[in-house]
């Protein structure tokens, strides 16, 4: 009888009708596929039964929380592979059903099933969040925040770097990732045309790192709130640290249960992903509430590709399991059109794709660098999650399957002023 590897790729090519672009080493040793290329290691048969149980791509990221699956090479070069072969087939590629009339095919599932073993579904990796209807209430989106955000300063520290900002840097050639983040902040600053003795609200303010610098370089106050328990601690011991406690404000608070307006200016960097499309319009009529007149509002938030039926849209169901509960992407068109229907007036839209992708990047590689610690600080699943999560995101940004924007509305005064100059792009010069 054939080996393992062979047997495997066998059965994958059968089934995607294409050769497999990766090398397979099966828990018996053995091996197949392309010389050099990187190889996809399936350490036992519960990696099959997660995949057999769960086709596509929920079944392979629990193979790879737990362990059961692993990439040996180069892991952008795999991924792309993966992706290539996999979830990027073309409009051309035949599709499930079409393949299992295919006798062939159907000869390939029968020898997957016995090389499965004991047909029992593997219980899912305790990192993995249970599946359930986006509401997006206060309690539920607390309780994403909390999954995401709160699995230990010391953990994101470790990946994110001495900046503790957790959204795209802004790059120039040569520069590190700290330089890159503090001219993204100054950057938002900037657009936001802060002063001293503003008043500026953080929406989802991290770790600090926005209201810290506003408060210092540009002499505003700030309110910054997040939903995280342990951001807020971090956060306010870090103004503690910089002697800004009676300029900025660290609150656990949601958006909608914010009073205290008029603000000059709100930031909201990396937050908007979690509101959901039910509850954009909300969001944006908050926001818009809380300014006052002539006050400008920076949105930074990710985008996905449009499609051509937007009723077909499904949340990426890794993320959603591992990453980001509840977490939703919409268009960048959808989001101007939301914010104009809140009453904002849009002057200003920045495409910094690109530049995320290149944070993603390095965050991977503080990852790898200080895998041991990670694990430690968190658990093998968890730091797995993190290495797949950043380093396939990297890979859409770069292939333009997302984007991230930067947004600068406006509450536009009754007598129609905006209050910007005419030539606006002034904060890149």
């Amino acid at each position: 009888m054939a080996d393992a590897a062979s047997r495997l790729t066998s059965v994958a090519e059968q089934m995607l009708g294409a050769p497999l672009p990766m090398r397979i080493r099966a828990w018996d040793g053995s091996q197949a596929g392309p010389p050099g290329a990187p190889a996809l290691v399936i350490r036992n048969r519960r990696a099959l039964r997660r995949m057999l149980f769960k086709p596509g791509e929920l079944g392979l990221a629990r193979a790879w929380v737990a362990g059961d699956l692993d990439i040996e090479g180069d892991l952008y070069t795999a991924l792309e592979a993966l992706a290539g072969s996999v979830w990027e087939r073309g409009e051309g590629a035949r599709t499930l059903t079409q393949a299992l009339r295919d006798p062939e095919v159907r000869a390939a599932g029968r020898e997957l099933l016995r090389l499965v073993g004991p047909p029992v579904p593997p219980a899912p990796p305790r990192e993995e969040v249970r599946r359930r209807r986006h509401l997006h209430t206060r309690r539920s989106d607390s309780r994403a925040i909390s999954h995401h955000y709160d699995v230990g300063n010391d953990f994101y520290e470790l990946v994110l770097g001495p900046s503790m900002v957790y959204s795209c840097a802004y790059w120039e050639d040569g520069g590190s990732l700290e330089s890159a983040q503090r001219d993204k902040v100054e950057l938002v600053s900037r657009k936001l045309g802060l002063t001293p003795g503003q008043r500026l609200l953080d929406v989802g303010c991290g770790w600090g790192s926005m209201a810290i610098h506003a408060a210092r370089e540009h002499g505003v106050r700030v309110v910054g709130i997040t939903l995280s328990q342990e951001q807020a601690a971090y956060a306010r011991k870090r103004v503690a640290d910089e002697g800004l406690t009676d300029r900025v404000e660290i609150r656990v608070q949601d958006y909608r249960d914010v009073v205290d307006g008029p603000y000059d200016a709100i930031s909201s960097i990396g937050m908007a992903e979690h509101v959901g499309a039910e509850r954009y319009l909300e969001y944006a009529s908050s926001l818009y509430g809380l300014l006052r007149p002539g006050g400008r509002l920076l949105n930074h938030q990710i985008a996905r590709r449009p499609q051509r039926d937007e009723s077909t849209y499904e949340v990426d169901r890794f993320i959603d399991a591992y990453v980001f509960p509840d977490g939703e992407l919409a268009p960048l068109g959808t989001t101007v059109t939301q914010l104009e229907r809140a009453g904002f007036e849009v002057r200003d839209v920045e495409s910094l794709r690109e530049h995320y992708a290149r944070t993603l990047r390095r965050w991977v590689t503080n990852l790898e660098d200080g895998w041991g610690r990670a694990v430690r600080l968190t658990s093998p699943g968890r730091a797995r999650v993190w290495r797949l999560y950043m380093a396939a995101s990297a890979l859409a940004f770069e292939r333009n399957r997302i984007g991230v924007n930067q947004v600068l509305a406006i509450r536009t005064p009754d007598p129609g002023a905006s209050g910007l100059p005419l030539r606006t792009r002034t904060w890149n010069t």
